[in-house]
């Protein structure tokens, strides 16, 4: 039988030192993806809810218009990134307490959770976008769409601009997602 003996210079105990760095590291990693994502959906959904454009036709007292209120589908893109953004602000609060205290877990469960509910939410508000901002570009003339990007550039631009905004939060959801399982899985 051997004697355990005092540890020497070179000696380490064995505890969960290394695993908590990496937690550490994951929940650092998972604050700075969740500020990224605060600015993408923060930021499609101010480009999408103050788009408008004005034409004039003939005269001046004949316009047409087109803004982002105009088509419900836009109305719900700009509530789904205003309400995940919400979620993400508040979500913070969890990311800090998780760098603080990396070996918690249920509240990682809690926001796995809740982020797979917004990340299905933003990913609805986006997709149903996406339809609208393909007809505005196409158009189908099967059934007399006509795309509306020749006259309303500018418009068109901004719309499209803030659905890739739209989707890089998605992509960082899913990465956040990914990463509270491996911070779960490391313990």
């Amino acid at each position: 039988m051997m004697k355990a003996g005092p540890l020497e210079l070179g000696d380490a105990p064995k505890s969960s030192t290394p695993k908590s760095g990496v937690n550490r590291g994951v929940s650092i990693l998972d604050f700075i993806l969740r500020l990224i994502a605060i600015m993408a959906t923060l930021g499609s959904a101010i480009a999408m809810g103050t788009t408008n454009e004005t034409l004039p036709f003939f005269t001046q007292f004949i316009r047409f218009r087109a803004r982002y209120n105009d088509f419900p589908t836009f109305t719900f893109f700009v509530v789904a990134n205003s309400v995940v953004c919400a979620y993400l602000v508040l979500s913070l609060a969890l990311s800090i307490f998780h760098i603080m205290r990396s070996a918690a877990q249920g509240t990682r469960v809690v926001l796995i959770l809740l982020d797979t509910a917004m990340l299905a939410l933003l990913t609805a508000g986006a997709s149903a976008a996406a339809a609208i901002v393909y007809l505005a570009h196409k158009g189908n003339t099967r059934v007399n769409w006509f795309s509306i990007c020749q006259q309303f550039n500018s418009f068109c631009e901004r719309i499209s601009g803030a659905l890739i905004g739209s989707f890089g939060g998605i992509m960082l959801f899913i990465l956040l997602i990914l990463l509270s399982a491996v911070a779960l899985s490391r313990r």
